[in-house]
């Protein structure tokens, strides 16, 4: 989802919730975007920290569930005991790699599991809305 497209859908979200688009909104929105994925509110908040001091931790953590609420973000747990953000994208899927040692969350697609995934569904008279697929295990530098 581009980045415009992606900050006007925030700012008409919160526009119907009556809700103030304010500079920290956007200036988390902004890093959220610059990152990309995978982020905890924690990873989010030391980021933001950095250059902008007064933004609190509370104000990143509401922020990104409002993220989630209005749909440009997904809220991930990938077993390590915190939720994590990740930028939502309909028109691009991808899976994930998890290392179960050091936490790296490593992106990948491939065909070939989608189409198996569909033949599957197929075979059981199951219409697929959504999926997603975690592999968890050791990644090459933890082994």
């Amino acid at each position: 989802m581009g980045s415009a497209k992606t900050k006007d859908k925030f700012r008409a979200f919160m526009l119907d919730k009556g809700l103030k688009s304010t500079r920290q909104r956007e200036v988390i929105l902004e890093e959220f975007l610059s990152v990309g994925s995978h982020l905890s509110t924690e990873e989010l908040y030391l980021r933001l920290r950095r250059k902008n001091p007064r933004i609190g931790y509370a104000t990143v953590h509401r922020t990104l569930k409002l993220f989630a609420e209005c749909g440009i973000a997904e809220q991930r747990h990938f077993g390590d005991g915190q939720a994590r953000y990740e930028a939502s994208d309909l028109d691009e899927h991808h899976d994930h790699l998890i290392c179960t040692s050091c936490g790296k969350i490593v992106e990948f697609e491939d065909p070939r599991i989608e189409q198996l995934q569909e033949k599957v569904a197929r075979q059981h008279g199951f219409s697929i809305e959504r999926h997603r697929l975690e592999l968890y295990g050791c990644c090459e530098s933890c082994r």
